[in-house]
């Protein structure tokens, strides 16, 4: 039979916490994990794999998940989970989005950026995990979708939970038929989920814009920092690395070139004033190697040399 099953109702209470997190690393991917009390703890977990598609049935105490950026550093391939709580509500948080989901819904939670999953009651869940490059095959863009609550009791999206439940239910032994399952649970989430692409791309537009304007304001306030890069201003803003190039990607840009352009235009507004300092010292508080990259790349964004720039300024 094609099925995983795991417990730690035969374990010692010392055991079950460790046990646990190596469990849902396995099944998922390394997460952090929180235990309300970890030596009380019970924990159910049953996978089965489903050609492209892993189905598993979770049943545990309250616990907080959370995927932190060391996490995600070490993934070799991109994942989603899909989420359908069937007896508690769960609270999930992921890129500047909180919501809740209640039984009868689902969400889409994006493995390769950092989030928090939790649930404050004992919980039976159904989680399908897909790679992203197996969702992204049959729904543009999977990214838009993640944090958002679906509806999973009518629709296609009613026929989508009711045949994840069924399946997980029946613990299909064939190998050929478990593939096909697979494939037709993935066409399903799919199509219910893209039914409502216009709501969410609204959303999804409107926390990237917020995202970007986060990171701008990091690297201004960061302008003579020489430790200021995309890491730093990913960790400021809780997302990843990856994420903070595409949302700057979404304006034709990148991270790099507008920190290169608000330390330029730093350096502008600094020889504007009386006494700016040595030139030197302007290149070399504002991030460059030297005073001829600094000229050059001045010269470059403004057509004139920081020396001529000046000296325009004090002849006024």
């Amino acid at each position: 039979m094609n099925v995983m099953a795991h417990s730690t109702n035969r374990l010692p209470p010392a055991a079950r916490a460790g046990h646990w997190n190596t469990v849902i690393a396995e099944t998922y991917f390394p997460l952090h994990l929180t235990f309300r009390d970890a030596a009380a703890f019970d924990g159910r977990l049953e996978q089965q794999t489903l050609g492209d598609l892993s189905l598993s049935r979770l049943q545990t105490e309250p616990v907080q998940y959370e995927r932190h950026p060391r996490h995600i550093a070490g993934a070799s391939e991109e994942q989603y989970l899909i989420t359908i709580p069937r007896r508690s509500p769960v609270e999930f948080r992921q890129l500047g989005r909180e919501v809740r989901c209640d039984p009868g819904g689902f969400i889409i939670e994006r493995g390769d950026e950092p989030y928090r999953f939790s649930y404050g009651s004992a919980n039976d869940l159904c989680v399908l995990k897909v790679a992203k490059l197996v969702l992204s095959n049959r729904l543009r863009n999977p990214d838009r979708f993640c944090a958002q609550v679906f509806n999973g009791r009518e629709g296609l999206g009613g026929l989508f939970v009711t045949m994840a439940q069924q399946v997980q239910a029946q613990a299909v032994s064939d190998l050929a038929a478990s593939a096909v399952l697979g494939r037709q649970l993935i066409e399903l989430l799919t199509l219910a989920v893209d039914r409502t692409c216009d709501t969410v791309d609204i959303a999804q537009s409107s926390v990237r814009a917020a995202h970007l304007k986060r990171a701008e304001e990091v690297i201004r306030r960061n302008l003579s920092n020489p430790d200021l890069s995309p890491d730093l201003v990913a960790d400021a803003c809780g997302i990843s690395k990856r994420y903070l190039h595409e949302i700057f990607a979404d304006g034709n840009g990148t991270v790099s070139q507008f920190i290169r352009e608000q330390r330029l235009i730093a350096a502008r507004n600094l020889l504007q004033m009386p006494n700016p300092g040595p030139m030197s010292d302007i290149a070399y508080r504002f991030g460059f190697s030297d005073q001829a990259q600094f000229s050059r790349l001045f010269k470059a964004m403004f057509g004139q040399t920081p020396s001529s720039y000046r000296a325009g300024q004090t002849g006024r």
